[in-house]
Order: C-alpha cells, then structure tokens, then sequence
C-alpha cells in the first residue's frame, strides 16, 4: 500500500467517466462460501449508496476479499458525499480509519449515474476528486465491479482484479458418458454462464488479452484432440487446428494476433506458433522429447514450456526467447509442469509436484498453496494480488480464490469435477 507521502501526490482533483456495455453474463449460480477472516484493524469505512440497493452490497463484498479490512458497521454518520462531512471530521478521525468511501446514484436518460468518493480520513481529501461512472440498468453488476477496482487503486495505488472474469471447465460423467462445459463467472463467484457443453472433454482454455474470447481444446469420442477459438459473447466455435495429433494448451500472443499451441502432428509434441485466425503453423521447437503446455510472456519476447527432455515423468519449465531461439530451464523443483505468467512478468504460477504454486521468474518457490487432489495448477488474477485454482473437496469439485497478500480466500462448488479455471484482463 502506498505511504501517506505518495498519496499526496495525487491528490488534484479530477473526474472519471466510464460507459459501460453491456454485460454478456446472467445466470445466477449458487456459492457455499469458506471463510477464513484475520483479525486486523479496519483500514477502509464503506457507507452504502444513497439510492442504491445494488451497487453497495457487491463493492463491499469485493473490497472485503482483498487485504483491505472493510467495515460498514457500528459508522458515527451515513454520508454520501464529502460535503456532509463538514464539521464532523474528527468523529471519524477518531475511529482510526484510514479511509472512507462515500456516494450516491441517480437516474439520467436511462442510464444509472454513480458518483462516488473516496476520502483519506486524515487530512479530508478526496483522492483524485470525485468519481462518476455511467452504467446501463440491466448492467450493474458489472458497474460496481468497476467502482470496486477504482477504489482500490485509489486507496492502493494498484488496479483492482474484480471485473475480469474465470473461465473453468466442469466435467460430468465418465468415458463415454463424460459431458464437459465450458462456463464462465464474475470474479466474485457469481453470475456463471455456460458457453459451450461437449460430449467429451474440454481441455485449457485461454482467454484473449481484450476478455472477448477465449481457446480451448475438445477431444471427442476416438478423434483427437482440435483448438477452437469462441466469442464469450455468443456465437459458434472456430476449429483452429485441423491437423491430426493432439493439438492442446493454447495461449494468445499479448497483442491477441497468434496463438501458441503443442501439437503431435509431424511427430512427437512440439511448441507451435499461428495467426488467431488460422493458416500455416510455425514450429518452435524441434527436440526429441516431448514439449507442452506454452505460455507467452506479458511483453511477448519470450514464452514459457514444458518439457520431458531430462528424462520420462520428470517435466521441467523452460523458457524460449523468440529473438535468439535460445532456451533456458527455469524451473528448479523435481517436477513442474502448467506454466503460467503474472501480468507483470515477475511470477509463474504452476503445479510443482502435486501442489499447486506460485515461483519467481528465477524459478524460487515463493508460494506452495497445497495439494489439490487433482493436479492442477493457479492462475493468477491481472493485477498478480489473488490466484485461483481448482481442487477437490469431499468429493466435489470446488474453485478456491485466494489472496497472495493476507485477504480472503473463498470457494465455489459445482457439479462433477472443476478444472482449469483461468482469470482474464478486464474485457475491453
């Protein structure tokens, strides 16, 4: 969190506006929630909406998930702009609260206008001046996903992580009985829509750096395995690789143009590179051994791999850099496998063993979150802060979102087994 020194840089009063579109997610889904609270001071007094039964309860259910310790209760006044606290500072001065977030909504041609404040207690302030964000009224989930991220920049100085989104595979059924679904929630859990269902399997989705689509691989009954590419929005898939072999694990280019890929069709499984709209393959990698799972850097000069070049069921990460075609190992555990970047560069979540991790770019361990009981790995959210990742709890399959920093941690069930949850950006 930023000293008091650094906020003052910013405070020169300036307004924000943001139209939001519309969101493509509706259906509800049903969360049982496992908390586990740290006992610590509040630093942030959240005072719901004037006007607004919506917005509030979703804001403060984001913040509280983060290292912030959120209050809205036992609060000496109910003010909804900075105005109303003329006289009265040193009430809240005195509750030891670093900040306070204020505001109200109104109606306006249709649309819901939101403005809101946040407050540093100590000197009165309104850091970066008064906010106003515009929504449509069907579209207000994701507007307080917005004002949640703003708020915590404000108080942070880091983007907030909650109105990207989670895809996830889920899996019902066995063999031929198997029925897969690729599904996608709010960050907070909520809001899960299906966007495609397969007999068979679905394997790594990946999202598109805007939010707007999103690669996976489908494995029918006795066919192998193809890359599609899919709008979240809607619409039908596009197969992507109609090559025999196993075409599996793709990952978009930071700029969203090429996808990487493995694939087993001119022999064993190597590292491929194409245009995200189909055409000629580029191979990469070229090694005896078997070469998986890629994943591009955040700037792009480099991806990530798996590879079982030092000898059968002892998978190491290494690292490819496209303008030398050198490759250096990274990884320095026994087995590591589902590499995965932080949108910084500076961490890669993975599965080390049977756990899953979290390891610097040197390949330090800097985070083991445990067995999962079906191996898979983390991935992180876009700011680097939380990680999600799926497991397996008394038989039913379970998505854990996690704070790398002392918040929350919470978990969604659903049916069958859950796989391969991964978070995007803020759809653009």
């Amino acid at each position: 969190m930023r000293t008091h020194k650094k906020l003052l840089i910013s405070l020169l009063a300036s307004a924000s506006s943001l139209l939001i579109a519309p969101s493509v997610l509706a259906a509800p889904v049903v969360l049982e929630l496992d908390y586990d609270i740290p006992v610590q001071q509040n630093q942030v007094a959240f005072v719901a909406f004037a006007g607004d039964s919506v917005l509030s309860p979703i804001i403060l259910n984001n913040l509280s998930k983060t290292e912030l310790k959120v209050t809205n209760q036992n609060l000496p006044q109910q003010p909804h702009s900075s105005s109303e606290l003329a006289g009265t500072l040193p009430v809240w001065q005195s509750m030891g609260v670093p900040y306070l977030v204020v505001g109200s909504t109104r109606s306006s041609r249709g649309k819901v206008v939101t403005d809101y404040e946040v407050i540093e207690v100590k000197t009165g302030r309104v850091i970066e001046g008064k906010q106003t964000l515009t929504s449509d009224k069907d579209n207000m989930r994701y507007a307080a996903h917005v004002i949640s991220n703003k708020v915590y920049e404000l108080i942070t100085g880091i983007p907030g992580d909650f109105s990207g989104r989670i895809a996830y595979i889920e899996e019902i059924g066995t063999g031929k009985a198997k029925v897969s679904r690729l599904k996608v929630m709010d960050a907070d859990g909520e809001n899960a829509k299906t966007i495609t269902e397969v007999s068979g399997s679905i394997f790594s989705p990946a999202w598109s750096p805007d939010g707007n689509r999103i690669a996976y691989s489908v494995q029918r009954d006795k066919s192998y395995p193809v890359i599609y590419v899919q709008s979240v929005s809607g619409g039908g898939a596009t197969p992507l690789t109609p090559f025999p072999g196993s075409n599996l694990s793709p990952s978009f280019s930071p700029d969203g143009s090429k996808i990487l890929f493995s694939s087993s069709f001119e022999g064993s499984a190597d590292i491929y590179e194409m245009s995200a709209s189909g055409g000629q393959p580029r191979r990469l990698t070229n090694w005896p051994s078997s070469e998986v799972q890629p994943s591009y850097a955040p700037d792009g000069r480099s991806f990530v791999f798996v590879s079982d070049k030092t000898g059968f069921n002892k998978p190491q990460i290494y690292r490819y850099e496209f303008g030398s075609g050198r490759t250096t190992k990274v990884s320095n555990s026994g087995y590591a496998t589902s590499p995965q970047f932080s949108s910084d560069g500076t961490q890669i979540a993975f599965l080390n063993g049977r756990s899953a991790a979290v390891m610097n770019s040197g390949g330090a361990v800097t985070a083991n979150l445990g067995n999962t009981g079906i191996d898979e790995a983390p991935s992180f959210s876009p700011n680097g802060k939380r990680v999600v990742y799926a497991s397996k709890q008394g038989g039913k399959g379970v998505l854990t979102i996690k704070s790398l920093n002392g918040g929350e941690a919470f978990g969604k069930s659903g049916q069958g087994t859950i796989r391969s949850p991964v978070w995007s950006a803020s759809p653009r």
